[in-house]
C-alpha cells in the first residue's frame, strides 16, 4: 500500500486559482487564492509557481486539477474556460518551473471525485460517480478504489451523455446533452424563455428580468413556484442521466456538487425520483443514494493534493519495509 504524504492541491478554473496544503487525511492547512490569467499559459504557470512558493511546504508534491481535457501525460488538450490552454504541456512545464518537485495534473472534476471518495461524500464506500453541476456539468468516476481516466484521460465527461436526442444544442456541438438540460446555464436559459413566453407569474421575482441560474435558485429557495418548477425540471433531467449512468456503472453512490447544488433538495428530490424510474431491476436491486457534496468548492483542491501525495508516496510492504 502507499504511505500517503502531504501535498499541495491547486484547483485552476476559468476565473480563480485556489490552492492549499492538503494533509493525507484531506485536512486543509495554509491556503492561497489568485485570479486566473486565463488567456496566457505562461502567466498561469508563473502564478501556480508563486502560489506554491507562498504556501511554504518544502518538497511537497503538487497536484493540479485543471478545467479541461487532460490526457494521461498531464497535457491540457483544450479547455473551454481557459483559452490559453491549447495542447498545453502543463505537467511538464510545472515540473521544470518548480525545479524537480513532483507534479500530478488531472482534470478538475476527476480531482474533485477523488477528494469526495477519499474524505468526502463517498468516504464510506468503495467508489462513486460525481457530477459537478454548475456553469456546465462535469464528472468523475471512482470504481473499486480506482479513478477511471480512460485511454486518453477523457473518461467521466458525464455532462455530454446524450439524454434527449434532438434536444437543445450543447456547447460541445451535440444536441440533447445532460449539460444542455441540467446545468446552471441551462436553468438560466429555460427561465429566460419562460419569461419571454409569458409562462411566469407577474408576482414572480423572475418576471420582467433575464435571470441566470443563480437567480433562479435563489427565487426557488425563497418559495417562488415558477422558479421551483424550473429547478425541478433540471432535477428530472439530472435524474435521467443518473439512471443511465446507474445502469452502466452501478456505482455505490452518486455525489452531486457544483453551484446549482445551492438549490439542495429542490434539485435532488426530483433527480432521485427520475433516476429510480429508469434503473434496470429497480424492484429488486440496491438503489444508489444520491448525496450532496461534502467538500463543496474545496473538493477539487483537496482531491488534487491527495492525488499528488498518494501518487508520489513511497511504496510500503505489509510488514512495513520499503519496497519498489
Amino acid at each position: 500500500m502507499a504511505a500517503a504524504r502531504a501535498g499541495i492541491g491547486i484547483d485552476v478554473g476559468g476565473t480563480k486559482i485556489a490552492a492549499g496544503v492538503i494533509g493525507p487525511d484531506g485536512t486543509v492547512g495554509a491556503r492561497s487564492r489568485r485570479d486566473t490569467p486565463a488567456a496566457d499559459a505562461d502567466a498561469i504557470a508563473r502564478t501556480i509557481a508563486e502560489v506554491v512558493e507562498e504556501l511554504d511546504a518544502p518538497g511537497a508534491p503538487v497536484g493540479v486539477g485543471a478545467a479541461g481535457h487532460v490526457d494521461l501525460e498531464g497535457v491540457v488538450r483544450t479547455s473551454p474556460n481557459v483559452p490559453g490552454w491549447v495542447r498545453e504541456p502543463l505537467q511538464a512545464r510545472l515540473e521544470q518551473t518548480l525545479e524537480g518537485r513532483p507534479v500530478v495534473v488531472a482534470n478538475d472534476a476527476d480531482a474533485a471525485a477523488w477528494g469526495e471518495y477519499r474524505c468526502g461524500g463517498a468516504a464510506d464506500v468503495d467508489g462513486l460517480v460525481l457530477l459537478t453541476v454548475g456553469t456546465g456539468v462535469g464528472g468523475g468516476v471512482v470504481i473499486g478504489d480506482r479513478l477511471l481516466r480512460g485511454a486518453d484521460g477523457g473518461a467521466g465527461e458525464v455532462g455530454h451523455l446524450i439524454v434527449d436526442e434532438g434536444g437543445p444544442r450543447c456547447n460541445c456541438g451535440n444536441l440533447g446533452c445532460l449539460e444542455a438540460h441540467a446545468s446552471g446555464t441551462a436553468i438560466g436559459r429555460k427561465a429566460r424563455a419562460a419569461v419571454a413566453e409569458g409562462r411566469v407569474r407577474s408576482t414572480s421575482p423572475l418576471s420582467g428580468r433575464a435571470p441566470g441560474g443563480a437567480e433562479v435558485s435563489r427565487a426557488a429557495l425563497d418559495g417562488d413556484p415558477d422558479a421551483r418548477e424550473i429547478i425541478a425540471e433540471a432535477g428530472r433531467w439530472l435524474g435521467v442521466g443518473l439512471g443511465a449512468l446507474g445502469n452502466v456503472l452501478d456505482p455505490p453512490v452518486f455525489v452531486i456538487g457544483g453551484g446549482v447544488m445551492a438549490a439542495g433538495e429542490l434539485l435532488l428530490a426530483p433527480a432521485r425520483e427520475a433516476m429510480v424510474e429508469r434503473l434496470l431491476g429497480r424492484e429488486t436491486r440496491a438503489v444508489p443514494p444520491v448525496r450532496a457534496s461534502a467538500l463543496g468548492s474545496d473538493a477539487g483542491m483537496i482531491g488534487a493534493g491527495l492525488l499528488a501525495g498518494e501518487s508520489t508516496a513511497p511504496r510500503v510492504s505489509a510488514d512495513g519495509a520499503g519496497g519498489a
